[in-house]
């Protein structure tokens, strides 16, 4: 799927210093960044959503020391 991005300026030549200094394509380090940008937005999007829910007692939460129990950890 072909999608465009603006950069700033500056952000643009940074790229293309890095992409001419590494031989490597402009493409390829704004694939790199958007997978591992990505993980670490879903993890903060999603538990915050998560958050927000314990918050209003939609989730369910356990102690650690029930979860320890519960595994047979404390004996």
């Amino acid at each position: 799927m072909a999608t465009s991005v603006r950069l700033s300026p500056e952000i643009e030549k940074r790229l293309d210093l890095l992409a001419a200094q590494t031989g490597r394509t402009k493409a390829f380090y704004l694939r790199e960044m958007i997978e591992k940008g990505l993980e670490d937005l879903e993890d903060y999007y999603l538990a915050a959503e998560t958050l927000a829910r314990v918050r209003k007692g939609e989730e369910k939460v356990h102690s650690a020391a029930a979860v320890r129990e519960d595994l047979g950890l404390d004996g």
